[in-house]
């Protein structure tokens, strides 16, 4: 159709027309969207129990409010079932009818409840058993048209441990309720402090800021970590050397400015073994002939700064430990001469330590009597020999906590001069999680060196998560970046390799790729494929099994590694 031959008056009138009735239900619609799609909130009240138990009401007395552990703000519920109550809390919530809800809540500790009642359709519920730390339950539910309110509920079970709620929501639309004021930014943090520090960590804490739900740590002006308490500990730093600490605080609503800076120094020699040289070279004597070369602890090679005597003996006492000289299978080898060996030994700067455990050591520390007995034992022995320390080679596993208060309790008894080494093997590394790992980070302000054993154990990861095989410099570094990167100083971590393909079922390599794998971690040279993404100048050193071995091999391990070791930067 030609647009030019239409009537335009009657045209333009039918259009002014059409469009002024558009306009008006347009806008009637646009008012009614409105009204139904308002904004929805968390029309719970008093959902982080900062105002105690205010909006709430629990069954038989059986809540509290408790400042820890808390999830968010200064205060959480702590509800106790006891008999035949499971510590029912409820709180009525206005709710609008037809409409959807989301329930959710932060619990912890004991088996835990959370479901909303009266709700004019399907009533609703979830739980969790125990959990040791903050897991958030949630589930939905839908209005009848004539509901108006419904009754939300936490309880626990009979007989179980107490609960812990925090953070509850009721989101949806308005009810007319009201619910807990919008969060607004917290203030900044007051009171930052620096706790304490170690050669590689510097422990900070700072006053609790009212509404804030975390906070964060920033370390010479970058954020570093985040916490939801007080306290905080940066870890990865460089012996003596200072650093600016500040920390905010976090909600809903943003993140305040920045505290008052504090200046953390972190010291210069982590852990125990006052006199051990900055790089050292371990090696373990054998008290047993079997078929390396017999020594003499006065035979031992003089590139060896801390030399461990293996193995101490188990008794019939949970716990504690011996130590029998095997003077016959040593030569005829008597107490006394041994005894005037270590004092030797000690008079040339060098370290004389009793190792503990091997591939057949069945020591057992699993509670507090046998930790307090191990404890004991070890000085006793330190006490009539002379030995400096203890090295711990548990290879059939170990109990970090008891472990970790038996050597705390030695170390009180014998000082902060003494030595502490372990020798875990790869395996017992891999992870933060694991018990040897996890003894070593307990005890790490007492701690000298970890000399893992890189052999006997088969491929393995590298804290690049890639596999890597014994027999390369690719193994120790990758391995070693593990400890260096999960909380250990470089100064407590060592590389141990056997000392010739006789003294291991595998994982010999020569003394150039040891030296090599040393180069790569200190310097950033003479790295294989995996190279890391930063330099450990300050790694301790180096381990072997064992000076007997070496001396079989005519001592081309220690005369290759030993320079080496001590000419590190």
């Amino acid at each position: 159709m030609d647009r030019a031959r239409t009537p335009r008056r009657s045209r333009s009138g039918r259009i002014r027309l059409w469009s002024s009735a558009v306009t008006a239900a347009l806008a009637l619609s646009l008012t009614t969207a409105q009204q139904a799609s308002a904004a929805d909130i968390n029309n719970a009240r008093n959902a982080g129990f900062e105002a105690g138990l205010a909006n709430w009401t629990c069954s038989a007395g059986s809540g509290t409010t408790v400042s820890s552990p808390v999830h968010g703000g200064s205060a959480a519920l702590r509800a106790t079932p006891a008999g035949q109550d499971n510590a029912r809390c409820t709180q009525t919530v206005a709710v609008r009818p037809n409409s959807t809800y989301t329930l959710s809540a932060w619990v912890q500790g004991g088996y835990a409840y959370l479901g909303a009642t009266g709700t004019g359709t399907t009533d609703v519920s979830t739980w969790t058993p125990d959990s040791t730390s903050w897991k958030q339950l949630s589930t939905t539910f839908t209005t009848g048209s004539a509901t108006t309110s419904v009754t939300v509920y936490t309880h626990g079970w009979y007989g179980q441990q107490p609960y812990h709620v925090d953070d509850v929501s009721v989101f949806g639309p308005d009810g007319g309720g009201g619910g807990d004021p919008d969060p607004v930014v917290p203030a900044t943090p007051t009171g930052l402090t620096v706790a304490s520090t170690t050669a590689s960590s510097v422990s900070l804490r700072w006053n609790t800021v009212s509404g804030a739900t975390g906070y964060s740590v920033y370390r010479n002006g970058t954020k570093v970590t985040a916490v939801t308490g007080t306290t905080a500990t940066v870890t990865g730093l460089a012996p003596s050397t200072s650093y600016s600490f500040q920390v905010t605080a976090t909600n809903a609503a943003g993140e305040s400015p920045r505290s008052t800076a504090v200046t953390g120094t972190t010291t210069t020699n982590p852990g125990g073994g006052t006199g051990v040289p900055r790089h050292a070279l371990t090696g373990y004597w054998q008290n047993f002939n079997n078929g390396a070369a017999v020594q003499r602890l006065s035979d031992v090679q003089a590139q060896y700064d801390i030399i461990a005597v293996a193995f101490a003996d188990a008794t019939a006492t949970p716990g504690a430990v011996t130590f029998n000289l095997d003077s016959a299978g040593l030569g005829g080898y008597t107490v006394d001469q041994f005894k005037a060996d270590i004092r030797a030994k000690q008079a040339a700067g060098k370290k004389v330590i009793i190792s503990v455990g091997g591939e057949l050591g069945t020591v057992r520390v699993n509670d507090s009597a046998s930790a307090t007995n191990f404890a004991d034992s070890v000085y006793a022995l330190m006490q009539e020999y002379g030995f400096d320390g203890v090295d711990i080679d548990l290879e059939n596993g170990l109990n970090a906590t008891y472990m970790s208060q038996a050597l705390r309790s030695l170390s009180a008894k014998a000082g902060p001069s003494m030595v502490l080494t372990m020798a875990p093997q790869t395996i017992d590394m891999q992870s933060t999680s694991g018990a040897y790992f996890q003894t070593a980070l307990n005890v790490k302000d007492i701690l000298t060196v970890v000399n893992m054993q890189y052999y006997n154990s088969g491929s393995m990861l590298g804290c690049d998560g890639k596999v890597y095989s014994q027999g390369s410099v690719d193994f120790l570094t990758a391995l070693a970046c593990i400890q260096l990167e999960g909380g250990l100083a470089p100064s407590q971590v060592g590389i141990g390799t056997p000392a010739s393909t006789r003294a291991a079922g595998s994982g010999y390599v020569s003394p150039t790729v040891v030296n090599n794998a040393l180069d790569c971690l200190t310097r950033g040279t003479n790295c294989g494929s995996f190279k890391p993404s930063r330099t450990y100048p300050d790694l301790r050193g180096a381990m072997t099994w064992s000076t007997n071995w070496d001396a079989t091999a005519g001592n081309a391990w220690s005369g290759a590694v030993g320079p080496h070791v001590h000419g590190l930067p």
